[in-house]
């Protein structure tokens, strides 16, 4: 079985540390980061931040391209994998990626939602392989998303 952790800091990932800094979700609204029920966590929503910075704003098919729409799910995936970090203290413990549910902000005539979701896949295939990476996905074109971010994640993780 792969090392995650040894992966992720094999390959530079920066992965935010939620206890240090605070689960930034809570700028949002009233919701906590994770809530788990036996060895299933579902995840809060995450987004393409970096502190208190959104970094990709916009809407696909207008403002933003393909390629920088999967530039922000994968800084969503990075995210994501600090809110793991955050809930079981280990990405060791992740035993397989469910599901993950994604929004892209894009315009009614973008076609290509699940090209920018790939960015968020390939990363966790990148960090845990295939087996436990690759979970069930659905991706969603939506008009907006909160302070204009152009990409949003829930996921649910089966964890040790």
């Amino acid at each position: 079985m792969s090392n995650p952790e040894a992966t992720a800091a094999h390959i530079g990932l920066n992965i935010p540390d939620f206890d240090l800094m605070g689960y930034y979700g809570a700028s949002y609204g009233t919701m906590k980061p994770y809530h788990r029920v036996g060895n299933l966590l579902f995840l809060s929503g995450h987004v393409a931040q970096i502190g208190a910075e959104i970094t990709h704003k916009g809407r696909l098919g207008a403002t933003l391209t393909t390629e920088q729409g999967y530039a922000a799910a994968r800084q969503t995936g990075l995210n994501l994998l600090g809110g793991i970090r955050q809930a079981v203290g280990s990405l060791d413990r992740v035993k397989s990626m469910v599901r993950t549910l994604n929004f892209v902000v894009c315009t009614p005539d973008y076609e290509e939602v699940h090209k920018v979701s790939s960015g968020l896949s390939d990363l966790l295939v990148e960090v845990f392989g295939p087996e436990r990476g690759l979970g069930g996905r659905a991706t969603i074109g939506v008009m907006a998303l909160a302070n204009g971010v152009c990409f949003e994640t829930w996921a649910t993780v089966e964890v040790e």
